[in-house]
């Protein structure tokens, strides 16, 4: 399935947190259960907490399974506690580094994982370089990031101009786990493997494309964190606006990194400027308040833990797009994201156009509905394809019918998670599915102008959505022109057109 690994060493920095507990460790688990990393290779968790190796492992027990073998591969985990903000201790990290190469008889390569707040981002990295673990004389030293990479357009380059002060272009992995996910990577070969889409992915035969993602859950216990951070940031800038580079991307002449990634970056770069006079045509903002779901009372945004009583962060955004382009001219991009919605889903739409002829619109019973080409990111993973066909019986009644996959079919083959792929990538010296800089810095380009308009205009709108529903009825109206309008996704991917969570 995917070629193993040379000797290694995983550096994990902020390894008393939650992700290192929840995914990074479970997935270097997986992966090794998968005979995938090779040997030898060595886990060392770093982090200010004072803790022996056999204690670190007892911690990540915790998350490993209960009913599987996993004594082997806690002795792989290993650990060393030091203030990351000090040079001086980046000496001792070195020398522990250096010992577990010897004893596990790997050579130096290194994966340095930094889940840490973002403000170590800078700071990790120089005192890394300091004591000479950027050098890869001896092995290859990489640095996985992981977002928020900025707050706006400048921060983001401010961070990129830091980093690359000490690690190499090919050294950094900003991670997005969103392009980790298999229905993400299946995007690419859905359209470039099969010569039934690719003539039909312009705009002489797309109607429009709309990308949901849409949260059941609110803030949960992070509202001090979501509170100086909102949809915008969280969600669209990074997640939303890759998933609009990998639908609208030409055909790259190889698969492999940088042309990928080149590819992407023209679509960025052809993305038409929001017109700021006349933001709400194509933006909408919104903020769930208090309402019932299934009988229960639920407190809205504003009382959330942590958040500002008089809080103007949004947990809603709605963007409509323009790809000013040979292939996409004409066509609008929806793109929308919320908390505290009917259902969790994330998927992408493609919406044909209509025939050109509409034979079967004077007959009774007849819905001429365009077709549709769903291909969903999570949950129920897959692709519904939406056609219409001839009712059994007299006449020429349509009905919209639908064509499904489901990737838990494939139930003799292994889905990695995103955690699990990305980590291997990183390792094996993959950068296809993580972001290079000047798409990250491209993308906040994008959407710069509407945080700026928000920022210096306090009564900018930001409307109010009850708890458990689509969002502010104003989304509504940005895509008005449509005839489909927005697709309401249920967690069962075939299922659709309802508030079937309520």
């Amino acid at each position: 399935m995917i070629k193993k690994t040379v000797p290694h060493i995983i550096v994990i920095f902020g390894a008393s947190g939650d992700l290192t507990k929840r995914k990074l460790v479970p997935a270097v688990y997986n992966l090794h259960q998968q005979d995938l990393l090779g040997h030898p290779f060595a886990i060392l968790g770093v982090s200010r907490t004072e803790m022996s190796d056999e204690s670190f492992r007892e911690k990540m027990k915790e998350f490993l399974p209960a009913d599987k073998p996993i004594d082997d591969f806690l002795n792989h985990l290993h650990y060393e506690s030091i203030q990351t903000t000090k040079e001086d201790d980046y000496h001792k990290l070195k020398q522990r580094i250096d010992s577990l190469s010897a004893e596990i008889g790997a050579p130096g390569n290194i994966v340095f994982y930094l889940s840490t707040p973002p403000s170590m981002y800078s700071i990790i990295p120089e005192h890394l370089a300091a004591v000479g673990l950027n050098n890869e004389s001896n092995g290859f030293k990489r640095i996985i990031i992981e977002k928020p990479f900025g707050t706006n357009l400048q921060s983001a380059r401010r961070l990129n101009k830091d980093l690359l002060k000490f690690f190499g272009e090919s050294q950094l992995y900003r991670i997005d786990h969103y392009l980790g996910k298999e229905t993400v990577q299946n995007l690419m070969v859905l359209r470039f493997a099969n010569s039934l889409w690719e003539p039909l992915w312009n705009h002489k035969y797309i109607d429009h494309i709309q990308i949901t993602s849409a949260e059941k859950l609110g803030v949960e216990k992070r509202g001090g964190y979501y509170d100086e951070s909102g949809a915008l940031r969280d969600m669209l800038q990074n997640h939303l606006l890759q998933l609009v580079g990998l639908v609208a991307m030409e055909p790259p002449t190889v698969i492999e990194a940088n042309a990928i990634r080149n590819e992407m970056l023209k679509v960025f770069q052809s993305i038409r400027p929001l017109d700021t006079k006349n933001l709400d045509q194509n933006v909408v903002r919104g903020q769930y308040t208090a309402s019932h779901i299934g009988g229960e009372s639920v407190i809205g945004y504003r009382d959330e833990e942590g958040v500002n009583p008089n809080s103007r962060t949004e947990t809603f955004v709605a963007m409509k797009l323009h790809i000013d382009n040979w292939r996409w001219s004409g066509i609008p991009f929806y793109i929308r994201t919320g908390k505290k919605m009917p259902t969790r889903a994330t998927e992408i739409v493609i919406n044909f156009r209509p025939t050109p002829h509409h034979l079967f619109d004077s007959l009774v019973n007849t819905i001429n509905t365009p077709n549709q080409l769903i291909i969903r990111i999570q949950p129920d993973e897959g692709i519904l394809l939406k056609m219409g066909l001839k009712e059994p019986g007299a006449g020429f009644n349509v009905k919209t019918v639908n064509m499904r996959f489901h990737y838990s079919d494939l139930s003799d083959s292994y889905v990695p998670t995103a955690y699990e792929r990305l980590l291997l990538d990183c390792i094996q010296g993959d950068a296809t599915l993580y972001a290079r800089g000047d798409n990250v810095e491209k993308a906040w380009e994008i959407v710069q102008p509407v945080i700026d308009e928000w920022e210096k205009n306090p009564n900018a709108p930001l409307h109010g959505y009850p708890a458990g529903t689509w969002g502010p009825l104003e989304s509504e109206s940005l895509i008005s022109n449509e005839a489909s309008g927005w697709r309401y996704p249920c967690k069962n991917l075939a299922n659709d057109g309802e508030y079937c969570e309520l």
